[in-house]
């Protein structure tokens, strides 16, 4: 099994590029994560996910090892394919696939193409226990009871906020502060909205 190909970037686009090695070059998928963080430079050492069936056989690389065991990680779940892995590492940071996994936000998980309710639902039951033994952190522990954040998400949603940039103003508040009320969160996200 291939653990990671160190080489020159030869090629490179959002989805793939082609590293070069003794005079060989790899087809390898990436995420937009990995793209971003490999666009502009020469030579690099991509860590390697091998997918190896009857049929095909592919090679996922990645520009570090956190976001190879995220990777890793989303392909155990039952209905989770490479493809969809790498498109859920396209549209969130592993970081922010952790803290979703972890806060049970399935809304989150479901926003990406090609994951439906019942995929985000067996992604979370299935990683949950998983992703908490190997963060470590207490951090991400802030976001399990979200209850609060929920229906502060929900009344500024409702006031014509976007979804997204009200998670982040929520997100960071509860960093800060745990113990706010409800009313306390939207004043302080509508003072950073």
């Amino acid at each position: 099994m291939i653990d990671y190909i160190k080489g020159i970037v030869s090629g490179i686009t959002p989805t793939f590029l082609t590293v070069e090695t003794g005079g060989v070059g790899y087809f390898i998928n990436i995420s937009l994560n990995t793209f971003t963080k490999l666009e502009g430079k020469n030579e690099y050492k991509i860590l390697i996910h091998e997918v190896i069936r009857e049929d095909v056989h592919q090679l996922f690389g990645f520009a570090d090892k956190e976001e190879r065991d995220i990777f890793r990680l989303l392909i155990s779940v039952t209905g989770v394919g490479a493809g969809t892995a790498r498109m859920m590492l396209s549209s969130l940071s592993p970081p922010e696939i952790e803290k979703a996994v972890l806060g049970s936000d399935v809304h989150t998980l479901k926003g990406v193409k090609g994951v439906g309710l019942k995929t985000a639902e067996r992604i979370i039951v299935d990683l949950r226990d998983k992703i908490g033994k190997q963060s470590g952190t207490g951090e991400i522990f802030a976001f399990t009871d979200n209850t609060k954040r929920e229906e502060a998400l929900s009344a500024l949603v409702m006031l014509g906020f976007a979804r997204g940039a009200v998670l982040k103003a929520l997100d960071k508040i509860m960093r800060e502060d745990r113990n706010l009320t409800v009313e306390d969160m939207i004043k302080k996200a509508l003072k950073n909205l």
